[in-house]
């Protein structure tokens, strides 16, 4: 029989266009119109050691036949390069596959040491930039098991017993208690999903994917009450800002008054369900952009619709005028505004001011709070929290830390089936200061805080401290820096590695492993840095930490 196995899947998103401001089409385009790369890998190999890796290519709705160029790597423990793939598809109107066998070698013959190594995938559409290059080089990867990384007791025990060469590096790492359970509780939910006031709310089981706008019966109260009766803590129901008037492109007979009301009906409905159920957060709000003209971001708190579409008689079908694309005006707005948001699916080339991908502003800095940095598959139509397709995003996450964004990862469904959190056990983690009732003061509090962590597995929990400070935090330093990584399985989970990371926001550099034990000393030069933690368990699912940023002072 087969080793048991989690399959991940990483879904890589190419915009068309990374200038400033792009002009909208004319014609109605499907807001889920975009390349996309997919690397599916199971954590654990078959019992004869072997196992299949499979990269899915596909481009909807493209009327050109597209050339991928693809890399896939794998890494070490210690992250050096051990094997490489790599090669030419063309891409037409029908998703192609990539299959590659892999028997847990390296380079050389013979079965690697067992330890948790890296599959990462860079893909990009060639010849779309400059002398045939890729347009964007995505970088998306996946941690694999080979054979089962050795158990051990404590950390003081593996700290004496890991070797320092990559072969047969110790990665096990026995659970800890969760330090935050006597200031904190923990509550856990889903920052991303739609209902029928847009592109959601498919009936099950028949959903396959995005619905025509304004054509699923299922709107936010039904999210609402879904998502509660599955033990969810928290729901955001976040429509597409553009799709108001019931359609992907410009409606050029709709009523602005129609597409308000709409809006404003949704938030009605959240404050409706937050009456009648304490305990239970109801959020409304709008996904704001189009994925393939910058990148889709979450408005957490706005009472206003925001929107640049006009009927035929040059009506704005929204509140408040905002310039699709326009990032910079947009986080001005919300600084104004007292808005927050949150990074959704972010890419390498989205997000661009003045031409450049991921700019950072201060405005910017001000009021986004959030970066997915995994999602379960939008358009499961599962309930019973068995979807194995998963999109890796941290790549672009740390694109934005190192641009200087101050952002906590979080992890969600966005869900276009009437299946709230239910398609998976991945979840957003927010913790709350004991004593305090959760309500959407206090979770929005919790958020700006950043006291936020990423799970692929609801049973989970993670916090990092520095120098005993919580996750989420900005503080000065002086001489030595201890970072804490605390993980509890609470059905028994264990965990397979621990990487601690560390960049410098404003770099726009790369961030680098600088631990992998649950505990980690360091002096780190004067100046700015940030550090978080990931976990990955021996089930292969994954959990990542808010960042701490520190300023380091001499002495």
């Amino acid at each position: 029989m087969p080793a048991k196995s989690v399959v991940f899947t990483a879904i890589l998103s190419l915009p068309l266009l990374l200038g400033g401001a792009p002009a909208l089409p004319a014609a109605a385009t499907p807001d889920h119109s975009e390349f996309d790369a997919t690397l599916q890998a199971p954590f654990h190999a078959d019992g004869k050691g072997n196992r299949l890796i499979t990269l899915h290519f596909s481009y909807p709705d493209s009327e050109q036949t597209q050339q991928v160029r693809w890399r896939l790597e794998l890494l070490s423990p210690r992250d050096h390069v051990l094997r490489r793939w790599q090669g030419r598809r063309r891409l037409a109107g029908a998703a192609v596959d990539v299959v590659i066998g892999w028997n847990g070698a390296g380079a050389g013959p013979g079965p690697l040491p067992a330890g948790v190594y890296r599959l990462r995938l860079r893909a990009g559409l060639a010849g779309a930039s400059d002398g045939g290059g890729s347009a964007v080089d995505v970088d998306q990867s996946w941690d694999v098991a080979v054979g089962l990384p050795r158990p051990v007791a404590s950390t003081a025990a593996r700290a004496a017993a890991a070797p320092a060469a990559d072969a047969g590096a110790a990665t096990a790492v026995a659970p800890t208690p969760f330090a935050a359970a006597p200031a904190y509780t923990v509550h856990l939910g889903n920052l991303h999903s739609q209902t029928g006031h847009s592109d959601g709310g498919g009936a099950l089981p028949a959903c396959a994917g995005a619905q025509a706008p304004h054509s699923a019966a299922a709107g936010p109260a039904d999210a609402y009450d879904y998502a509660r009766r599955r033990g969810l803590d928290f729901l955001m129901t976040s429509e597409h800002n553009h799709m108001f008037d019931g359609a992907n492109g410009s409606n050029a007979h709709a009523d602005p008054a129609a597409a308000k009301a709409l809006y404003q009906s949704g938030l009605a409905a959240a404050a409706a369900s937050n009456r009648a159920h304490p305990g239970f957060v109801a959020l409304y709000g709008q996904e704001w952009g189009l994925i393939d003209h910058g990148g889709h971001l979450n408005i957490l708190n706005s009472a206003e619709l925001l929107g640049w579409e006009r009927n035929g008689a040059g009506e704005l079908l929204a509140d408040t005028a905002t310039a699709a694309g326009d990032y910079a005006s947009l986080y001005a707005l919300m600084r104004l505004r007292g808005w927050f948001g949150q990074f959704n699916h972010p890419q390498g080339g989205q997000f661009a001011i003045d031409g450049r991908p991921l700019a950072w502003t201060a405005d910017g800095d001000d009021v986004m709070l959030l970066c997915e940095v995994m999602n379960s598959n939008a358009f499961s139509n599962r309930t019973d929290e068995s979807e194995t397709r998963h999109s890796n995003y941290e790549a672009g996450c740390n694109r934005l830390l190192e641009a200087g964004y101050h952002v906590a990862f979080s992890s969600n469904q966005d869900n276009h089936c009437a299946n709230w959190g239910a398609s998976s056990g991945n979840r957003t983690g927010v913790l709350l200061e004991r004593g305090r009732a959760l309500g959407a003061d206090t979770l929005l509090a919790a958020l700006r805080a950043r006291r936020v962590y990423a799970t692929m597995d609801k049973h989970a929990e993670l916090l990092l401290t520095a120098n005993g400070r919580v996750m989420g935090q900005r503080f000065a330093n002086t001489g030595k820096l201890t970072l804490q990584v605390r993980h509890a399985g609470r059905r028994g989970q264990r965990v397979a590695a621990i990487r601690v990371f560390a960049g410098v926001p404003g770099r726009n550099g790369d961030v680098a492993v600088v631990g992998r034990r649950a505990r980690t000393v360091l002096r780190p030069a004067p100046g700015e840095h940030f550090y978080y933690a990931r976990v990955t368990q021996d089930d292969g699912k994954m959990l990542w930490s808010a960042p701490v940023w520190v300023t380091q002072r001499r002495r």
